[in-house]
């Protein structure tokens, strides 16, 4: 790796050098950007002013310069030669006409100095004269025989483990409970003593050095210091991003034992995951924009200065991650360590996903240890604890886990890795180089757990209550697995030592070369740049700025989601059901039905709760929506706003509920031209993302239930006479949705979702539905891709069945008006155009 200590990379500072010497003047190093150490200074001012008085005066007579000749002679009387030769003749003769003899200082009565000015040794922004007698002194560690940067890594995984999951009986005597041990230097049975003590030595000599001076030689001195965080929040972003490359995508794009993607942009179920002890949100705000809303997260961390800070998710959408603070909910506290808190988490992430858990859970805590960074991983070692046990907690069979441990020397911590090696498929520990060398972090990350580990997890569980129970004593738990467990698994045994030992020296060097860059401010990685290039190429993240959200008005935002669509189209309206018009509803196998509670309108989602609707007149504006909820940006909807009802009599409840009947354009996907049945699973899919079951406060976004035509019967089953707040105690027509909340319905759409001249058609021979091109005459059982009726032929093809006065769809209604068309006519006219 070439530095600016090559040669090649030092001539400029050579030839200032020169023009310094020829003035003669004193050097010295105050700015943070000059060398300093003075000895190598004053070699190469040496050296260069020697050689530039043998070539002036080459081939030069003795006598062309007199006043030369007599300051040459007196020199060689003083023997000023050998010790200011260093020096040109134009130095020579200026301090000779001052009458400088050596041995001698300068005025009448020689009381000038007598000794030559040293060249500063200033560091940095030190205090004047400051030395730092334990961080000057030699490391004695080769830190320049370090491996050339590059983005491709390795990784080394444990061997599978071919022991059973311990159960309850097994580790009912593995806890150990003894004096509390505050001390790191004797924890040599996964690693070797010597490494152990100097990379605690070497973390040692930077103990009174200045946090601002050892962060900018640390900058310096990391090759891959130039990623930080992007276009993301902070640099913990690239970090997931950097491990979601290098474990093939195993974490945004899960696979099952055959390699076949688990979930799929256009099925229906999201990508849950789980981000604890995460704040500000790094991570997540990795996932969600890979994923954008295909994928759901749900958060916990310490509540106060260090909690998410959503309003900061610059590239992805918040609204799709939803924080829950253990007990009390969106009032909890966060924090990981009280039992209640991780059941209560437990409890929240099972009944939001179908009580099977989430994909993966991210694990990124750690808290400040100044002046103890030598024992950060004794004072992390329940918080380590915890975040594993929420792993076993919340992430569902065959799912993964990635999570921040730190020094793993001590047989406590070693222990708990040893679990997560049997409980889970494969294992292991991984630096990513996003991570800073020098520093004891790294990653454990576990790939498929296994069936059968609530053992391990109730034994985790109660290993926190007695963490808990002894806090403030001088007792704690030492032991989570005995030692002889450990080492009678030769394998676990050899990597655990291997991994500690390699993190060991990589921090060695890592320290060495920071304090190298400390001394020397002339040094740097050359191809930090490069490097960064590189990796982002590597990982698909664009080398974009991080720049906040551009906000615009409504009207703007839906020409810009629209893309150059007929704006008329919008302003359809619904063709009425009538006696007359019912013929249009043939084929019945072509048409789908909900059920209308208000008014249509289009609703337009600009992040959070930037919401507006408008009405499909060009004439009318956008208008901001009155109600509590949040939509991700570049939303385009059809929805009703629609008053909900729970309950009767004088405890029912109302609510205002976003009933979506179509969609556009979902968080800035365009799905206009997908089959009906498939946008209205996108919609499905959606409002799992955005809902949040931990805000009541928030009004609820909801997907209309979509039914076949020729299966309208099941709507009127739905439909019963119910008594209403405020109606005066008359039952009205209430129809009761899969959530058991029940609104006053308005009629019915009807909505075409075959494109023509393809229509629908049920064969008897073989009892299969097909598709009939009644220009071609072609059939063919499978969908063709012009039969697809995209947003704008649905809208302005649907038909609306309106269930006023004198339309009777309930027996306990008024008698039906006879100029109208009722159930009866609806019914009789599908009966007999779909019989098979």
């Amino acid at each position: 790796m070439k530095r600016r200590i090559d040669p090649e990379c030092t001539a400029p500072l050579k030839k200032q050098k020169k023009r310094v010497a020829e003035l003669a003047l004193s050097l010295s190093s105050t700015s943070d950007d000059e060398p300093s150490t003075p000895v190598s200074h004053a070699a190469k001012v040496s050296a260069t002013s020697l050689s530039e008085s043998d070539s002036e005066n080459e081939g030069k007579p003795r006598g062309s310069d007199a006043f030369n000749d007599v300051f040459r002679a007196d020199s060689l009387v003083e023997g000023t030669s050998s010790r200011y030769s260093m020096y040109n003749s134009v130095s020579q003769k200026l301090m000779a006409k001052m009458g400088f003899k050596e041995g001698e200082g300068l005025g009448k009565f020689s009381q000038g100095r007598k000794d030559i000015i040293e060249a500063s040794n200033q560091k940095g922004r030190r205090g004047l004269g400051l030395t730092l007698q334990g961080f000057d002194q030699e490391l004695n560690v080769d830190w320049r025989d370090e491996p050339e940067p590059s983005a491709c890594e390795q990784v080394s995984w444990f061997p599978e483990c071919t022991m059973e999951i311990p159960d309850t009986q097994e580790m009912s005597d593995w806890m150990v409970v003894g004096k509390r041990k505050m001390i790191i230097e004797d924890e040599t049975e996964f690693c070797s003593a010597e490494l152990l003590h100097s990379m605690l030595q070497c973390k040692c000599v930077f103990d009174d050095l200045d946090g601002e001076e050892m962060r900018r030689a640390r900058t310096r001195a990391n090759p891959y210091e130039m990623i930080r965080g992007v276009f993301f929040l902070n640099r913990a972003a690239m970090k997931m991003a950097n491990m979601d490359f290098v474990f093939d995508r195993m974490f945004t794009n899960p696979r099952d034992s055959k390699g076949l993607p688990l979930v799929k942009d256009r099925n229906a179920e999201l990508l849950y995951f789980a981000d604890v002890c995460a704040g500000p949100g790094g991570f997540s705000e990795y996932v969600l924009w890979r994923k954008k809303w295909h994928a759901k997260g749900f958060g916990m961390t310490l509540k106060g200065p260090n909690d998410f800070k959503l309003e900061d998710f610059y590239s992805a959408s918040s609204e799709l991650f939803e924080p829950y603070y253990g007990e009390g909910g969106v009032d909890g506290d966060g924090d990981i360590t009280r039992p209640e808190n991780v059941t209560a988490f437990r409890n929240f992430v099972l009944d939001n996903t179908d009580r099977k858990g989430v994909h993966f859970l991210m694990a990124d805590g750690g808290f400040s240890v100044e002046g103890q960074e030598c024992l950060q991983e004794i004072l992390s070692k329940q918080l380590l604890l915890c975040q594993f046990l929420m792993a076993l907690s919340v992430v569902r069979t065959g799912g993964h886990f990635i999570c921040k441990t730190f020094d793993l020397f001590t047989p406590f911590s070693v222990g708990l890795i040893y679990l997560l090696y049997c409980c889970f498929e494969r294992v292991c520990l991984f630096k990513p180089v996003t991570s800073r060398p020098a520093n004891s972090e790294r990653y454990v990350v576990c790939k498929g757990l296994k069936v059968g580990t609530d053992d391990v997890r109730e034994y985790l569980f109660s290993v926190n209550m007695k963490l808990n129970q002894l806090r403030n004593t001088e007792s704690d738990v030492n032991l989570v697995v005995p030692l002889k467990v450990i080492k009678e698994d030769p394998e676990f045994t050899d990597y655990m030592i291997r991994s500690n030992e390699s993190h060991c020296s990589l921090q060695i060097k890592a320290l060495a070369k920071i304090h190298a860059f400390v001394q020397d401010t002339t040094l740097s990685e050359p191809r930090q740049a490069e490097i960064r290039k590189e990796c982002l190429r590597l990982w698909e993240i664009p080398d974009h700025a991080r720049v906040a959200p551009s906000s615009s008005d409504p009207k703007s935002k839906f020409f810009e989601l629209i893309q150059g669509a007929e704006i008329d189209v919008f302003s359809y309206k619904p063709t009425l059901l009538t006696t007359k018009t019912l013929e249009r509803i043939r084929p019945v196998l072509d048409y789908r039905c909900m059920v209308s509670g208000s008014q249509q309108k289009f609703l337009l989602g600009m992040g959070k709760s930037q919401i507006y609707t408008w009405d499909g007149r060009q004439s009318d504006r956008w208008v901001k929506l009155d109600l509590k909820t949040e939509l991700p940006r570049d939303t385009l909807l059809s929805v009703e706003i629609v008053h909900e009802l729970k309950g009767e009599g004088k405890a029912q409840r109302k609510i205002s509920a976003i009933h979506i009947l179509d969609v556009l354009v979902l968080n800035g996907s365009d799905v206009r031209d997908q089959h009906f049945n498939q946008r209205i699973q996108l919609a499905e899919k959606f409002v799992k993302a955005v809902s949040k079951p931990s805000r009541p406060d928030m009004n609820p976004i909801r997907v209309k239930e979509v039914y076949r035509l020729e299966e309208v019967e099941k709507i009127f089953l739905r439909l019963e006479m119910k008594v209403i707040k405020g109606s005066s105690g008359t039952p009205r027509l209430s129809y009761t949705g899969r959530d058991d909340r029940h609104f006053v319905p308005t009629g019915l759409y009807i909505v075409r979702t075959v494109n023509e001249p393809w229509t629908m058609g049920f064969s008897k021979s073989v009892q299969r539905k097909f598709f009939y091109n009644k220009k071609t005459r072609e059939s063919t059982f499978s969908m063709p891709i012009d039969s697809i009726a995209p947003f704008h032929v649905c809208y302005i093809s649907r038909l609306f069945w309106e269930w006023g006065d004198g339309i009777r769809v309930h027996d306990s209604q008024k008698p039906q008006d006879l100029d109208k068309l009722s159930k009866e006519d609806v019914l009789t006219f599908i009966h007999t155009t779909h019989s098979h």
